[in-house]
């Protein structure tokens, strides 16, 4: 396994115990609650593996809704985040699932704000790194270790190239693509890590161009 830096072998600050099933979880919950673009108020969190036999002593549904409200890692609030979601109106539903994953530890979260809805299938790799294998029922992620910009757009000839072209305008890099579609022509999803965050400016110049439907940024440090 290859880690970003020696703080990832170590271990991240973080509200304990466990960095993979406490600061990794918070993470993906984070992810959702970052495509959603606001707080949730309603959820759904369903629980795969080693994710499902322990996450009552390990606090992993605790991090999860911590991170819904947008709590990073290291947040003193998270032991309490049933009650923190509460009085933020969000109800959340914590469920087991399953059959067989990319990895042990891995959640789909599924959460919503009035007709708005997101859903992230993603697993926690140790040490607090995750790894995002699915958004919005398309096979595309990223590590959450860089800003990551998610386009939905339609399957069409020149659109990845407009995107490419966009971010490489504004002076990034992409250090990372992935593209999942719903078949040929039809609707996709296209994942860009990037080696810093992109500008709202830069964000808007996307979502005008042609065949793309939303644009939404994953920011997890």
């Amino acid at each position: 396994m290859r880690f970003k830096d020696v703080f990832a072998i170590i271990g991240p600050v973080m509200v304990g115990p466990s960095s993979s099933h406490t600061a990794g979880a918070a993470r993906l919950g984070r992810a959702a609650r970052q495509l959603l673009g606001d707080v949730p108020e309603r959820a759904v969190v369903t629980l795969y593996g080693s994710f499902a036999e322990t996450f009552a002593g390990h606090g992993t549904d605790l991090a999860i809704v911590g991170g819904l409200l947008d709590f990073a890692a290291d947040d003193g609030r998270i032991p309490s985040a049933f009650a923190e979601a509460e009085r933020a109106g969000l109800g959340v539903t914590i469920r087991r699932g399953a059959g067989a994953k990319p990895h042990p530890n891995y959640a789909e979260i599924e959460a919503a704000r009035g007709p708005r809805a997101v859903s992230v299938g993603g697993a926690s790799v140790g040490g607090g790194t995750i790894e995002i294998h699915e958004i919005n029922g398309f096979k595309a992620g990223c590590s959450g270790h860089y800003p990551a910009i998610a386009v939905t757009h339609a399957d069409r000839i020149g659109v990845l190239a407009a995107i490419a072209q966009a971010i490489g305008g504004a002076g990034l890099n992409i250090g990372y693509l992935q593209t999942g579609r719903q078949g040929r022509g039809g609707a996709a999803l296209t994942v860009a890590e990037c080696d810093r965050m992109p500008d709202e400016a830069l964000l808007r110049a996307i979502a005008s161009l042609p065949h793309v439907e939303e644009v939404a940024v994953i920011h997890l440090n």
